[in-house]
């Protein structure tokens, strides 16, 4: 009986380490079999995953999209100006800032003088009142620019369509009918992705920002260089502060508008795209040649 009991007793031992074995080797198949899965559901859904698309945020009521510049590539068909075949780089001879120089009259120009060349050019006469406006403030704060109204105004005419693009126009006190606010600027359509800087206060987006007013501004753009023409807070969707602020952007870095090279840079940074600055070069030729 004893040595069954010691027989028994030994079996026990010896099946011990047995079910230990057993039990780790569970665990570690257990465990293995997790971190497969876990592996797996992590794999499947990296393979599931894809960059979130660019959201749409629906503009204000009354907005619109800006024009295509592909659109753009010459003076208005309404208009019988034509642009100058001069090449300037070609010639020697200055770009778009010519000289025009309106009549002054305080910080505004003279108005007769605005109406005959608002008829002659085509060009609405409160956007003409706002462009000659702002080059006669900058001749005063900043004469080496020697920015002329002309370009001013080819950069209005590509831009909105000197404010009155889709039907709106301006007002008496210079502010668009319609607010003029550009698509969303999410790296789609062309365009670089800028996230939202300004809390939605001037595009009314607060995802991405849209340029804005009829010198369409970007939001970040308009925070440092926007001026009002006649005191308080600058009002992008005004061309009196909107061709100020574009008129103080493009004489930065001691720019002098009647030199070519300085001119190109000029429209280049408000916009780098070559077809642009054909564009509003263009169109300040026309304008220029029509005033003459």
């Amino acid at each position: 009986m004893g040595r069954r009991r010691a027989t028994g007793t030994g079996k026990r031992r010896r099946r011990g380490p047995v079910i230990a074995v057993c039990l780790a080797l569970s665990l570690c198949l257990l465990v293995t079999g997790g971190v497969f899965f876990l592996v797996g559901r992590v794999s499947d859904a990296l393979n599931e995953w894809s960059p979130p698309e660019a959201q749409t945020v629906e503009p204000q009521a009354g907005t619109i999209e800006t024009p295509p510049h592909d659109q753009l590539t010459g003076p208005p068909d309404r208009s019988e100006v034509t642009a100058a075949e001069t090449d300037p780089e070609a010639s020697g001879e200055p770009g778009a800032d010519e000289q025009h120089t309106p009549q002054p009259s305080a910080l505004r120009a003279e108005g007769d003088w605005v109406e005959q060349v608002a008829e002659v050019t085509t060009i609405p006469a409160r956007a003409m009142d706002g462009y000659a406006s702002a080059q006669l403030v900058m001749a005063e704060r900043q004469p080496s620019c020697q920015l002329s109204w002309p370009t001013l105004a080819g950069i209005g005419m590509v831009e909105s369509r000197h404010g009155t693009y889709a039907g709106g126009e301006l007002a008496p006190d210079g502010t668009t009918t319609v607010d003029i606010i550009g698509i969303p600027l999410d790296g789609t359509n062309n365009t670089q992705a800028i996230p939202d800087t300004d809390g939605g206060e001037y595009d009314g987006d607060t995802q991405w920002d849209r340029a804005i007013g009829p010198m369409q501004f970007i939001p970040g753009t308009w925070g440092r260089w926007g001026l009002s023409l006649e005191g308080g807070a600058p009002d992008p969707h005004n061309i009196d502060d909107a061709a100020l602020s574009a008129a103080q952007y493009l004489c930065a870095e001691g720019r002098d508008l009647t030199d070519t090279a300085d001119w190109e840079s000029a429209i280049l940074e408000y916009n780098r795209s070559r077809e642009y600055v054909s564009d509003v070069l263009a169109y300040a030729h026309a304008y220029a040649d029509a005033s003459a």
